[in-house]
């Protein structure tokens, strides 16, 4: 481009700067819109598929600059906008090969394949408002098929469509020689036939047409490609025409008076849509375009595949919200500054995302934080307080499945361990345990066999036989306390000639003989927890 944006914050701000990343770029929009009535932060997506944790990152993204700029006693609003008057490109995973006969019409003119919403953009929408709810997001919702239908664009289309050789010359500077070479774009010929807006025809819905005259102002002849029939419009009248992205991005920041928005790679690269945008702001718009950081991709492990919201099986936040209680999700987005990638987990790895947070916020709770992760804290809580003394994630499904996920039975069994839980975390948490357990690590379910392991006792010895009727005959008996039944297990195999760290192999090999014996795995929870909890008769008869 000829023009660097100065819209981009350099990514040296965040270099040894103790204050939060949000705050930093705060000041950075304060400092190009000064004394503003009302700063926008934006957002938005296409619904073209299901709204993915990937961006998500842009939500999150400007309601941390949101919250900054609030922290400064300014008016703030998060203005996120449905792209839905963009077209429907391609028929995803899992949708009837009939919908190709859609392609090309505005995504609010596709019907829902399952007919359960009005259109098929309003699935995903619903979706992802319902998610947002739940975070306890507040966005101010644009919808651009209501815009662009009821004419609120009509005169920057026309304002375009006065400027499209000039637009052209932008977006050719964009280019890269090797991209004009290998899309044959000719300068003079794509400058003599660039028009920056697409028209939805009249005759079959969709955008398979080309403009054949157009008089300089808002007169406009198109022909529907599909039907070789050709119509004249009023740009003043007629609103079925769309402004193309490079065109559209860059007139909704004047019409919404947008001081920043993050982008993804695809709009953060050099060239690409924030930096042309940029231009054309200044140059035909006539105005600064607002403040802009890309952000990193978002990654996800524990469920196999790739995640692509075109092909049906993208994780949205709503999913997310299966296993993260609302803000831990929104912390693991605010602690990274955009520029960080991070993980997201459906594994076991989301124990230590728990426990780590649970950390944080008992030094929170010390002011033992530093300033930069107060504010992550502070952000991702909003109007809410951590709970005092959670449930870990980890004991969450441990004890969770042990007791067939009864909450109150949770409650007491940790009491009487001497472990007294938050209530309110075990009510929030058991449900999340239970969802990541069953429906995404079915094989670390903890199950007591159905039969005896009689494959496994054919290769007991004699001294380890003695050992396990002894736990049996300890079950028999009348115990008071966990505590007590955790004792005389661990006296079972111990040989008191021995010191313990002599003893500890033996009684390690001992707990695994029970585990193989009762679940079939050679580890398991807790053993005195899960004996004291689990079916009695059952271990009784598998012992």
């Amino acid at each position: 481009m000829n023009t660097i944006p100065s819209g981009r914050v350099d990514d040296n701000l965040f270099t040894k700067n103790p204050e939060h990343w949000a705050d930093v770029i705060a000041k950075r929009v304060l400092e190009s819109f000064p004394d503003l009535p009302l700063y926008t932060c934006a957002a938005g997506i296409s619904p073209s598929g299901v709204v993915h944790f990937g961006n998500f990152r842009d939500v999150m993204t400007s309601l941390c600059v949101a919250n900054a700029l609030k922290k400064q006693g300014k008016n703030v609003r998060i203005l996120f906008s449905w792209d839905e008057y963009d077209r429907f490109r391609k028929v995803p995973m899992g949708v009837p090969d009939s919908w190709r006969e859609h392609i090309g019409k505005p995504l609010t003119s596709v019907p829902d394949p399952s007919g359960e919403f009005p259109s098929y953009a309003k699935r995903f929408e619903t979706e992802f408002e319902v998610a947002m709810r739940e975070l306890n997001i507040d966005l101010v919702y644009r919808f651009q098929t209501d815009e662009y239908t009821k004419g609120a664009y009509a005169e920057r289309v026309i304002h375009a469509m006065k400027y499209r050789v000039e637009i052209a010359d932008i977006l050719l500077a964009g280019m890269s020689e090797i991209g004009k070479e290998e899309k044959k774009i000719d300068p003079e010929e794509y400058k003599k036939n660039f028009y920056p807006i697409e028209i939805y025809s009249r005759f079959t819905g969709n955008d398979h047409t080309e403009v054949v005259k157009y008089d300089g102002d808002a007169e406009v002849t198109y022909r529907c490609l599909d039907t070789n029939r050709e119509e004249t419009i009023d740009l003043r009248r007629d609103f079925i025409v769309k402004l193309v992205w490079k065109a559209d991005w860059p007139m909704r920041w004047d019409v919404e008076g947008v001081v920043f928005e993050p982008g993804g790679k695809d709009h953060a690269s050099p060239g690409s849509s924030f930096d042309v945008g940029s231009v054309i702001a200044r140059k035909i718009y006539n105005f600064e375009p607002p403040v802009f950081i890309g952000y990193e991709f978002v990654g996800v492990q524990g469920l196999g595949a790739k995640m692509s919201g075109s092909k049906g099986n993208a994780v949205s936040p709503k999913q997310l919200l299966e296993i993260y209680e609302p803000s831990l999700l929104k912390w693991l987005y605010t602690r990274k500054n955009p520029r960080q990638a991070f993980t997201l987990a459906f594994d076991t790895e989301i124990y230590r995302q728990y426990d780590e947070f649970d950390r944080e916020n008992i030094s929170l709770a010390s002011g033992a934080l530093e300033k930069s992760d107060t504010r992550a804290l502070e952000i991702a809580y909003g109007e809410n307080k951590p709970a005092a003394n959670p449930i870990p994630f980890k004991q969450a499904v441990a004890f969770g499945q042990i007791l067939q996920w009864n909450e109150q039975k949770l409650i007491e069994l940790t009491a009487a361990l001497g472990l007294k839980f938050n209530p309110a975390s075990v009510h929030e948490r058991l449900s999340k345990a239970r969802a990541w357990l069953e429906r995404y690590n079915s094989s670390e379910v903890i199950a007591l066999l159905q039969n005896k392991n009689t494959e496994y006792i054919a290769t007991l010895s004699d001294n380890q036989k003695k050992h396990i009727a002894a736990l049996h005959a300890l079950l028999l008996q009348p115990i008071d306390t966990i505590v007590t039944l955790e004792e005389k297990i661990y006296d079972i195999p111990k040989d008191p000639t021995l010191s313990q760290k002599e003893n500890s192999p033996r009684q390690r090999a001992f707990f695994k003989d029970v585990y193989m014996l009762l679940i079939g795995k050679d580890t398991g929870p807790r053993l005195s927890t899960f004996l004291w909890a689990a079916n009695r008769e059952r271990i009784m008869r598998l012992l």
